[in-house]
């Protein structure tokens, strides 16, 4: 893979190389235009969002940091991008071109004043994986294979300036407006403020990976302080599959129910004891051992879950509250999905909304067992989520729903459901986390 000698820092690099990605839209456009005459709409359609996707991400790519981070984060919204852009921003996951050799030794020697070489007995310069703020290296030290993750120079310190850049973008895909939007957006910013923090993740990587190493078929990697800086961390090499090379060729049921059942209990876990929860669950974090194990190699972005949002939550998530329209109510207040500034309208429109998602959302909730492999379970989020996404009415409205807690639990959420039905897990017992 074609390696990078440097990075954009700047914001008027970084801007300049946004300015590149959108004029290549607007010629990809154009092209759509023309292809109008000469196909149908469907096909000009599908071509004009595969072009853009292409060029999207070959410039988010070359940014890094929170930019391409933001299309990691949309490349698990499913239901509200088209395919040929989940399929694209799917690759910053964990495929994106690494740096120079010249420009990691670099790195080593600005936070340990050493090569990498001085400090372990073998280091690869070549990269193993990239993702969107930090790429891994291969190591030795003492007989132990390490897995060395280098942050990428500059990341941290343009997150504020990415995210002014691809702000206007994320307000109209989400048809969030101007008033009351700057909450969500510190949230984004100060979660990606603490995934440049590698002397925080590794604070949280151990603290998890101590509590949860109870939960049977599950592992993690030990994590090595000395060799840990801000922006380099280095923990044990777990051999391993990607969860999505794993479901895209298992046919063994029995295995996928036990990996699921381990990847539901971690998450219950977290969410109802430890109070706080990793908050990216997407393939390029999650590992399958050779023993058919789930291996867990990333913690940068944890969220907490304080108490007045995982109350009135998870009463949301039950039958009987469902089925309350008087405490329902009570719950959407709560929680700020409906306002007290709401026109008649407003609250009208978005009590019926949001009963018809919880309704269909919290199904797993509502039962001992509950089937990840039911298509149909998922088709019918597909078909909601569309429906809304292309609602005229909504596009009306203040689009500003919501705690700005939702924004990583909903993204949790979404994720662990996701990879839930692409292990294609059945019977997965919803509370099995209380027997840890």
């Amino acid at each position: 893979m074609k390696t990078i000698d440097k990075i954009p820092t700047s914001k008027i690099q970084r801007a300049s190389k946004l300015v590149q990605t959108g004029a290549k839209v607007g010629v990809n456009y154009l092209k759509y235009y023309g292809n109008k005459m000469v196909k149908t709409e469907e096909e000009a359609k599908a071509k004009l969002n595969e072009d853009n996707a292409e060029d999207i991400y070959d410039g988010l790519k070359k940014l890094k940091g929170s930019a391409l981070k933001v299309a990691q984060m949309l490349s698990m919204e499913k239901n509200i991008l088209p395919k040929a852009y989940v399929e694209k921003f799917s690759l910053s996951q964990f495929s994106v071109p690494p740096l120079s050799a010249p420009l990691v030794t670099k790195t080593f020697k600005k936070y340990f004043g050493k090569s990498p070489n001085d400090l372990f007995d073998t280091f690869d310069l070549n990269a193993v994986s990239g993702a969107s703020i930090g790429q891994v290296h291969k190591a030795t030290k003492n007989g132990i294979e390490l897995a060395v993750k280098i942050q990428y120079p500059g990341v941290a310190e343009s997150i504020s300036s990415d995210l002014a850049m691809v702000k206007p973008i994320a307000m109209k895909m989400f048809n969030i407006k101007g008033e009351g939007s700057d909450e969500y957006f510190k949230e984004v910013e100060n979660k990606l403020n603490e995934e440049t923090d590698y002397v925080l993740e590794l604070a949280q990587s151990q603290e998890i990976s101590e509590s949860c190493s109870k939960i049977n078929n599950l592992n993690f990697p030990t994590y090595y302080p000395e060799f840990s800086s801000d922006r380099i961390l280095t923990m044990n090499w777990m051999n391993g599959q990607h969860l999505s090379e794993f479901t895209a060729k298992n046919t063994d049921k029995k295995i996928a129910n036990k990996l699921g059942q381990a990847l539901w209990d971690f998450y219950m876990y977290q969410i109802h004891v430890l109070r706080k929860v990793h908050a990216d669950p997407h393939p390029g974090n999650l590992l399958v051992s050779k023993n058919n194990e789930l291996i867990v190699i990333d913690f940068g972005c944890m969220k907490e879950v304080p108490d007045d949002f995982y109350n009135p939550y998870f009463e949301l998530a039950k039958k009987e509250t469902i089925t309350d329209p008087k405490f329902f109510e009570e719950k959407l207040y709560e929680l700020e999905i409906l306002k007290p500034t709401d026109t008649k309208e407003e609250y009208v429109f978005f009590k019926e909304l949001f009963h018809e998602m919880l309704s269909l959302f919290t199904l797993p909730f509502h039962s001992e067992e509950f089937d990840f492999s039911d298509t149909a379970f998922f088709d019918r989020i597909g078909e909601l989520g569309q429906k809304y996404a292309k609602s005229n009415e909504i596009r009306n409205m203040n689009g500003n729903r919501g705690s700005k807690h939702f924004i990583y639990i909903n993204r949790t959420f979404f994720g662990l459901y996701n990879l839930m039905h692409d292990l294609k897990a059945t019977n997965v017992k919803i509370n099995n986390y209380k027997k840890y």
